[in-house]
């Protein structure tokens, strides 16, 4: 059995997988996953697990260089945003779209990761870094 890093087969063969700038996504309850794109549903109940708890596990085992997230969360949800910020180093580039340009950039993504979070705009799209 697996020692350390993420239990979670199917979240740890995305990461392995994962080239510079691919990309995936971490999402709340509600994000729509578009046809064709790997969802990954670890929702147990409304709220459970909580996205930052899913953020910060992943970010402990992917090297990430930018992240993009809704701009909506700057006024529905600044509480997640502090929190999400608090995650992520100076290192890490984050942007900020429309959540409907958010939703079509889930398109290019190779998996979402479901939470079952209920707070809006909790959402977030990670770009992979390289090591060296």
């Amino acid at each position: 059995m697996k020692k350390h890093g993420i239990l979670n087969s199917d979240i740890a063969k995305v990461l392995v997988d994962l080239g510079h700038t691919d990309k995936i996504a971490i999402g709340d309850a509600g994000l729509p996953v578009p046809d064709g794109v790997k969802k990954i549903d670890l929702a147990l109940t409304l709220s459970e697990p909580a996205f930052i708890s899913v953020l910060q596990v992943v970010l402990s085992d992917m090297k990430v260089e930018a992240v993009v997230l809704a701009e909506e969360i700057k006024e529905q949800n600044a509480g997640q945003l502090a929190a999400v910020k608090a995650e992520l180093t100076e290192n890490e580039r984050i942007s900020y779209v429309s959540h409907e340009e958010f939703k079509e950039q889930l398109k290019d993504v190779k998996a979402v990761i479901r939470t079952g979070e209920a707070t809006p705009y909790s959402n977030i799209i990670l770009q992979s870094g390289v090591l060296f």
